[in-house]
């Protein structure tokens, strides 16, 4: 189910029943009840036009909100441990990328682009109803390469600390801290998987290459490829509410970084 198209033909259809309302209809009611009563007061509403004339501002509302300034999502996977858990839902800035058209997902005015290290929601190219969420490791133009559980960008390898085992959320992993662009993030890797191989590769204009935190345990453009722009649904800024079924968390409330 498409909610964004949903609530694009939501808005249209309580906003076109109100403007009717309003130009038409609401006064030829009016013109009915001075013709039969001699006063224009208790003209009663057919239940449409009520119920148009009170959800048109809320969904448009809704509308602006979820599409050019923020919009929640709700992590399903472990590819972006440590950073983000199954349960969190985020918070993604539909703007930092530039406003783009719903349901299109057009661009019509450009801002900023992705940078190396930032969180970003995209539409899945293999299936552009499903989104993911991954961290920008390349940009159009970079080289990247992927060898022995180490990240490359244009030939010189990424720096990356070991902070030890990883513990309970993740037993047999390694923990790390990584420093991508200005991004310093903690990243998983599991010796005991043996990891896909990137040779270097160069990213094309107007597309992105995708990988999770989870470095061992996450499909992401190493398997399936390059992000494009036009795929881009913005970037993941904060942690708003954990869920995992029982009772909602606010204490994990965070940053994303």
């Amino acid at each position: 189910m498409d909610f964004a198209l949903l609530l694009v033909i939501a808005v249209a259809v309580t906003g076109v029943i109100t403007l009717l309302d309003m130009l038409w209809w609401r006064p030829a009611r009016k013109a009915r009840r001075v013709e039969e009563t001699g006063s224009s007061e208790g003209a009663r509403e057919p239940w449409p036009v009520d119920y148009a004339r009170s959800f048109f501002p809320v969904l448009l509302i809704v509308l602006v909100v979820r599409s050019f300034i923020v919009e929640p999502f709700q992590i399903p996977s472990g590819s972006m441990r440590p950073t983000l858990k199954v349960g969190d839902f985020v918070l993604v800035n539909k703007f930092a990328y530039g406003l783009r058209l719903p349901v299109v997902n057009t661009r019509v005015l450009e801002v900023n682009d992705p940078e190396r290290g930032d969180v970003m929601v995209f539409r899945f190219p293999g299936d552009p109803s499903v989104n993911y969420i991954k961290r920008v490791v390349g940009l159009p133009g970079d080289l990247i390469r992927y060898e022995d559980k180490q990240l490359y960008v244009n030939g010189e390898p990424v720096s990356k600390r070991a902070l030890g085992e990883a513990g309970e959320d993740a037993p047999g992993e390694l923990k790390f801290e990584e420093l991508l662009g200005e991004s310093t993030h903690l990243i998983y890797n599991d010796p005991k998987a043996p990891g896909p191989q990137v040779r270097e590769i160069e990213v094309p204009e107007g597309k992105y290459f995708t990988m999770g935190d989870n470095r061992d345990h996450s499909s992401d453009s190493r398997f399936w490829g390059f992000v494009p722009e036009e795929n881009i649904v913005g970037k993941a800024f904060a942690v708003w509410m954990h869920w995992d079924g029982g009772l909602p968390s606010f204490s994990s409330v965070r940053g994303i970084q």
